[in-house]
């Protein structure tokens, strides 16, 4: 992998992203995503042998409670008091968020 990214690579990553760029962030972004790169080849670098893989850095030692099974609120009477609610299906109105 090259460390070095060149303009001419990221105006040709912006057409395909349909990006119009200044000189100015072609010059820059350019040399950020040669950082980018160059600090990801050290980290490819790294001896990892003998590490083995992991899916989370820290392990989870019973952080969870159990589950408890407890008494709620009779539907009927929370439905009482919820506004525009359809008490004979059993069901909560609210205002359309998709498609509105």
């Amino acid at each position: 992998m090259s460390a070095v990214f060149e303009p001419d690579d990221l105006k040709n990553l912006a057409r395909l992203a349909r990006l119009e760029l200044t000189p100015d962030e072609l010059a820059l972004f350019s040399r950020q995503l040669s950082d980018f790169l160059a600090y990801a080849d050290q980290v490819r670098q790294i001896d990892t042998d003998g590490v083995p893989p992991t899916s989370h850095p820290a392990l989870s030692t019973g952080a969870l409670r159990d589950d408890v099974l407890r008494p709620s609120v009779a539907r009927d009477e929370v439905l009482a008091q919820a506004p525009d609610a359809d008490r004979e299906a059993g069901l909560f109105k609210v205002p359309r968020v998709l498609g509105s």
